[in-house]
């Protein structure tokens, strides 16, 4: 588990692919003397067990189905990502709970900056977009933000200029793919409500639009 207040960042060294799996290399600016084989780390995001650890040296094992759903089916050594080892329970929980378990991935599509901050606009999935709703909690290659305003195609944030600083977002450019994790507590409301509602997942000819819910209707299914 993970808190999305980025630690520190790395730099890909090495890409070993094995089939349509990987492993990576990733030198990175944060003392690992404290970590261990078998930790999980979160890397743009995406939570992978280390193999193999040196001081500011470590590798990861990369699934098919990782590759597949996120942006590092692109990835390409010499590129910066963020990086964030595992939540203590003895810690302050800032940032939102974080799983690590990439959902999809976003476009940028505008990035203007405002006063001290970068107001940043990504294209999503309609899938995705179910998952989020205003001043919600949203992780993009691991970043813990805020969204500002959504709708069923995108959404907006706002970068602090501390956040700019100390992770990759700074640096990304309109049509940059990222990864995106959505708030895992809308996730089981989601659920939960399709199955209260007769909601078929994999079935569109069953599903109830969203904008059919209302308090009534909770109610009378016991969530009220």
């Amino acid at each position: 588990m993970f808190t999305g207040i980025i630690e520190g960042s790395g730099i890909i060294k090495q890409i070993d692919k094995k089939n349509e799996g990987a492993v990576l290399a990733i030198e990175t600016n944060i003392n690992l003397l404290e970590s261990k084989i078998g930790d999980s780390i979160a890397v743009n995001g995406a939570c992978l067990t280390a193999v193999s650890l040196q001081k500011t040296l470590f590798k990861v094992d990369m699934a098919p189905e990782t590759i597949a759903r996120t942006t590092f089916k692109n990835a390409s050594v010499g590129a910066k990502v963020n990086i964030e080892r595992a939540l203590r329970l003895s810690d302050r929980l800032d940032g939102h709970l974080v799983s690590g378990h990439i959902d999809g991935t976003g476009v940028i599509a505008s990035k203007v900056k405002k006063s001290n901050a970068w107001i940043i606009t990504i294209n999503i999935p309609t899938e995705l977009a179910d998952q989020m709703i205003e001043k919600g909690s949203i992780a993009i290659d691991g970043i813990s933000l805020t969204i500002n305003k959504c709708s069923n195609k995108d959404f907006e944030i706002s970068v602090i200029p501390h956040t700019a600083k100390i992770t990759t977002i700074e640096g990304k450019n309109v049509g940059d793919e990222v990864n995106i994790e959505t708030d895992m507590l809308g996730k089981y409301v989601q659920k939960i409500l399709n199955k209260s509602l007769g909601t078929n997942e994999n079935d569109n000819t069953k599903a109830k639009s969203h904008k059919d819910i209302s308090l009534g209707l909770l109610a009378k299914k016991g969530f009220l």
